[in-house]
């Protein structure tokens, strides 16, 4: 961060976090959050401060009504389907937290997958049955440079995303050498319709339509939020609907270190 902060402020004379390397402790520079009104200073670290810890308080409370909401619906599915069903679509919608989707998205595909075979092997006389496997690589909407979902045996990559933006698109392709990858974004629009616009953009920023075509042949699908919608519907009609909400309890009290309280 404090690399960051200097690239854009490179003549201020205070860096944004402090360290001590002894103890492994860190500080926000307040002299960061000293301002100056009418002439007089003021000090705004601890109203930001409050300020943050009631975001998290609110945070907090919001997921902690979100789990026990998952909890409910897993223990009443049986009884009554309808509305397990119709929890679950309303956490794949445009308006949700990016998190929840991420969450969501992979539950939903995972228990879409296990359903699928694969037959294959080295010789012809010793072939391997296998189910198709989706695991999650990390924390969702982590900004870490990784892949949200890795498929075995196939191999397939799969990141999340809830913007058009080309150049996110690209770098991502970029990450793996331009190794095919399927996208899961959320989004209404019909998959055909953002292959057109991110190609558009594309060519607006990148004038060698060749360049352009080795990245948009790399996206291997797009599953906007019609196409996992249908997939749901596939998983519940084969019974997997309380396979689905469990794992989106398991992975969401994870993401949002949920402690009962």
């Amino acid at each position: 961060m404090n690399s960051e902060f200097q690239k854009y402020f490179p003549n201020s004379d205070y860096i944004p976090i402090l360290r001590n390397l002894e103890t492994n402790r860190y500080w926000i520079n307040e002299n960061l959050m000293k301002i100056k009104i009418n002439g007089t200073k003021y000090n705004i670290a601890k109203p930001v401060l409050e300020i943050i810890e009631d975001y998290m308080l609110a945070k907090k409370e919001s997921f902690n009504r979100f789990i026990k909401d998952c909890i409910k619906i897993q223990k009443i599915e049986k009884a009554n389907t309808s509305k397990a069903i119709q929890f679950v679509k309303e956490l794949i919608q445009p308006n949700v937290d990016a998190r929840l989707f991420e969450i969501v998205s992979f539950s939903i595909l995972k228990s879409y997958y296990k359903n699928q075979k694969i037959y294959w092997g080295f010789e012809k006389t010793k072939i391997n049955e296998d189910r198709l496997l989706l695991f999650k690589t990390g924390r969702t909407n982590a900004n870490d440079g990784g892949i949200d979902f890795v498929m075995k045996p196939l191999g397939r990559f799969f990141q999340v995303t809830e913007t058009l933006d080309v150049k996110k698109y690209f770098l991502d392709i970029d990450k793996i050498e331009r190794y095919p990858i399927t996208f899961v974004i959320k989004s209404e629009l019909p998959e055909n319709e953002i292959r057109t616009q991110l190609k558009i953009n594309a060519l607006k920023k990148f004038s060698v339509k060749s360049v352009v075509d080795k990245y948009m042949n790399s996206i291997e699908e797009i599953i906007n939020v019609t196409k996992l919608l249908e997939r749901f519907t596939q998983a519940v009609k084969t019974g997997l609907l309380s396979e689905i909400l469990q794992e989106i309890i398991k992975h969401s009290k994870v993401e949002f270190n949920y402690t009962k309280g």
